[in-house]
């Protein structure tokens, strides 16, 4: 068995767009209905940006870390380390990162800034990446943050993806420490050629073959992250699942022989909003009076490229 790290989560925050886009407004702009998206999706809403000439990735990602310092009364200072997980960056360069270090005033501070890109399952890859550069005494605070502004990118005549995406930012402050709350991660790709899930001006995916990847990878992705800690079910509070479609996680659930109770659900008012979703929904349940001291939540994920991630925190 893998070595069990500690890990604590000090602070978690979360940062959408006031605009909501409802299945009724989309259907004013594309062929499409509430009925048969929310059949399909589990969606009702998603959050969007209201001018993409002046609204970027890091200004969700400024404003969903703003919420995790402030929730806990956070000495920014003491962060020397921030990674942020998008695909959609201002820039090609500098990250984003590094513009949400100039936007929290810490210029002055020579701390590594980064973004990785893991599509849909980069916040589970970030918070594992964090882990090891905690683990080499190198650093002492973390701030990890998934967010996306995937509306830039959306195709709104094509009513199979335009239904699934909004933006939004979710941010967590990790540090290193002596205490019982073991980490654990499984992070892997499955590398492929097909383009069952690409970006270039628009998104583009093959929703029948990303459904029968999506369905038997988190199930497998669950199952890894359990045996490795010798962990059962009942260990776990919740799960936590990348928010990409109902469907993906009722059938995974059924699965593996669990009630859908045993989720974390939110996708019916955020959308798919990649590597932003699990980390919205990870705030929206810490802030839940569910969340207790101690209680152990699985994240799980899977993306573009194909990556996939698992992971079990302590709270």
């Amino acid at each position: 068995m893998k070595k069990i790290n500690n890990l604590k989560i000090i602070s978690t925050g979360h940062y959408v767009p006031e605009k909501c886009l409802t299945n009724e407004d989309l259907e004013k702009i594309v062929d499409t209905s509430d009925k048969w998206i929310f059949s399909r999706t589990g969606i009702k809403n998603r959050h969007v940006i209201e001018n993409p000439d002046i609204e970027n990735t890091s200004d969700l990602a400024y404003k969903a870390s703003l919420n995790a310092i402030n929730k806990a009364k956070y000495d920014k200072n003491k962060i020397d380390l921030i990674i942020v997980a998008t695909f959609t960056p201002d820039y090609r360069s500098p990250s984003v990162a590094n513009l949400v270090q100039a936007k929290l005033g810490l210029s002055h501070k020579e701390i590594p800034c980064f973004d990785i890109n893991a599509a849909c399952a980069g916040f589970i890859y970030a918070l594992n990446v964090a882990l090891q550069m905690l683990n080499s005494g190198n650093y002492k605070s973390a701030l990890i943050i998934g967010a996306e502004v995937i509306t830039k990118f959306t195709d709104y005549t094509d009513r199979n993806t335009c239904v699934l995406f909004g933006d939004g930012a979710g941010a967590v402050i990790l540090e290193k420490t002596l205490e019982d709350k073991p980490a654990h991660f499984f992070t892997a790709s499955q590398g492929e050629l097909d383009k069952l899930i690409y970006v270039d001006e628009f998104v583009h995916m093959n929703g029948k073959e990303v459904y029968l990847f999506a369905t038997s990878i988190l199930e497998k992705s669950i199952k890894k992250v359990l045996n490795d800690t010798n962990l059962s079910y009942n260990d776990i509070k919740t799960i936590i699942p990348h928010q990409a479609n109902l469907r993906i996680i009722q059938t995974v659930a059924k699965n593996l022989g669990l009630d859908m109770s045993k989720f974390f659900i939110n996708i019916g008012e955020y959308g798919n909003t990649s590597a932003a979703s699990i980390a919205i929904a990870l705030d929206e349940f810490m802030m839940s009076p569910d969340a207790k001291p101690n209680d152990k939540v699985l994240l799980v994920g899977f993306g573009g490229g194909f990556t996939y991630a698992s992971a079990i925190l302590t709270i």
